[in-house]
């Protein structure tokens, strides 16, 4: 009998690829656990192996999805002036990957999934990120707002300007410039002092 074959971070980022391809393409409702085997070049007995089932792929791009923000929020250098480092978080972070992953802001941030108790499964990933985007926040003066609800409204910003490009409704060529007014006037009015221009 043959050595039972081993399935590696390698395999699995193959697959996650595979699956976010065909999500981008055809939707999640058409992804099948033997259509991105075929895609990877892999068996199907090495998806479920990895992610036990197709449920528990759509969970790994879920988490993908939070660990890439996660990951590009960190590297993101921070500067003297807070609310220019949180316009920056939003053009350099969020509008990229938006534009780089649709498929995986379609799963993870708009929920277009089989079943909405799988978000429940890449919560814990999408809470670290969100925790990065709060760091960044909490370095505002906010007032009498809360971290959280301010981290809320930026995050509800970006992702309706992300639904609006991937949709086309944005200018066409001005695209960065309206993410850019529209993030640093709501930075602005998060902060009282920035709002009343002192």
């Amino acid at each position: 009998m043959g050595r039972p074959r081993r399935h590696d971070r390698d395999t699995a980022n193959s697959l996650l690829d595979a699956a976010e391809r065909i999500v981008e393409v055809d939707g999640v409702d058409r992804l099948t656990v033997r259509r991105v085997a075929e895609a990877a070049g892999t068996t199907t007995r090495g998806v479920y192996s990895v992610f036990g089932s197709k449920d528990g792929l759509v969970v790994a791009l879920g988490r993908r999805a939070f660990d890439l923000l996660r990951d590009e929020l960190e590297a993101l250098p921070a500067t003297g002036d807070p609310a220019a480092d949180l316009v920056e978080a939003g053009l350099l972070v969020w509008r990229p990957f938006v534009l780089s992953h649709p498929a995986l802001f379609e799963i993870a941030v708009q929920r277009a999934i089989p079943y909405p108790g799988l978000a429940s499964e890449f919560r814990p990933a999408a809470a670290e990120a969100m925790a990065g985007l709060v760091r960044r926040v909490e370095r505002l003066d906010l007032g009498d707002r809360t971290p959280r609800d301010a981290t809320r409204a930026f995050h509800a910003l970006c992702e309706g300007l992300a639904a609006l490009e991937l949709r086309g409704m944005l200018p066409s060529g001005e695209e960065e410039r309206a993410w850019r007014d529209a993030l640093t006037a709501l930075v602005a009015g998060l902060s009282p002092r920035r709002a009343r221009g002192l």
